[in-house]
């Protein structure tokens, strides 16, 4: 029996829907393998899952593509590389509350953001307010990454980054509106989150388990959007208490739409990841001359 840990990079949510699936439905065991999947509750955060898989804790991650440029471009690299992508369409959005009266991104001049801190984000945000006309000046705040939501739901922050398929529709629930702003809409051509990372070297190691891994939640995702009334109740089994208003079938829904075909599920397509890293070195907010083919696992 081959034993993988992955670490989530949220509390337990749609977009890890698949994991759970195979992992309760006997996918992974039927294939030979047992899978931990690890929240970051359990620390609350304090080491981001791509830290647990240089620490060696996790042979798997769930971060977004720039976790993988900035992880081999820091002054020690380490060669973490994306395996899969969980979906081919970006779910994600800069959001406000609707009631701000902030209606397109360069309103944002001079508003707090609540941030996560990783590398590229505020760079990111800031150029996507620039690309709507304004001038890019953000107030930006640190709060605990697990607490972001509750800043924005409070009032605490003007925006954050969010998942449309997750974080919406919990406003949703809550009866808050908000107002969306996705960045491709932006002139921001971002690649793929989140995406299934690990130590390349690992992976070489072990090349076939890795991919019997990834055939195994594969099925998993596909079962849940086949099944996903039945896939709710499992993912209700999981997530946090504060979720348990979320329309789950929804949430589900959302994320099927997003998956792409079956027989090319998880494929991160070199051109666009390369589209991205240009563009981070046209807004100066990546120099190295790393290459797209060094940033994905070839299997």
């Amino acid at each position: 029996m081959q034993t993988f840990k992955i670490a989530l990079d949220w509390t337990p949510n749609a977009n890890h829907i698949g994991f759970f699936v195979a992992q309760v439905k006997k996918f992974y065991k039927a294939n030979g393998l047992d899978i931990e999947i690890i929240s970051p509750k359990t620390d609350n955060y304090t080491i981001t899952p791509a830290k647990k898989v240089e620490q060696g804790q996790v042979d798997f991650a769930l971060c977004p593509t720039e976790s993988l440029i900035s992880y081999q471009t820091k002054a020690k690299p380490f060669a973490l590389v994306g395996v899969s992508s969980i979906f081919q369409d970006d779910l994600s959005a800069v959001c406000v509350l609707k009631s701000s009266g902030i209606h397109s991104p360069k309103a944002l001049d001079g508003k707090t953001y609540a941030s996560y801190n990783a590398r590229y984000e505020d760079g990111i945000v800031k150029a996507m307010i620039k690309n709507d006309g304004g001038e890019g000046k953000l107030k930006i705040s640190y709060p605990d990454k697990l607490g972001i939501w509750n800043r924005i739901a409070g009032g605490n922050a003007d925006s954050t980054w969010i998942f449309l398929n997750w974080e919406a529709l919990q406003a949703e629930a809550e009866g808050i509106e908000l107002i969306n702003f996705k960045l491709e809409d932006y002139g921001v051509p971002y690649s793929y989150s989140p995406v299934i990372a690990g130590d390349r070297r690992k992976l070489n190691h072990n090349h076939d388990a890795v991919n019997t891994f990834l055939k195994a939640t594969k099925q998993g995702y596909f079962y849940a959007k086949e099944n996903s009334e039945e896939a709710a109740e499992i993912l209700s089994q999981h997530i946090p208490r504060y979720d348990q208003n979320i329309d789950l079938v929804k949430a589900i829904h959302v994320s099927a739409k997003a998956l792409g075909p079956k027989n090319s599920w998880g494929k991160m397509e070199m051109d666009k990841v390369h589209e991205f890293l240009k563009w981070l070195r046209q807004r100066n907010l990546e120099h190295s001359e790393i290459k797209v083919k060094d940033l994905v696992w070839q299997s």
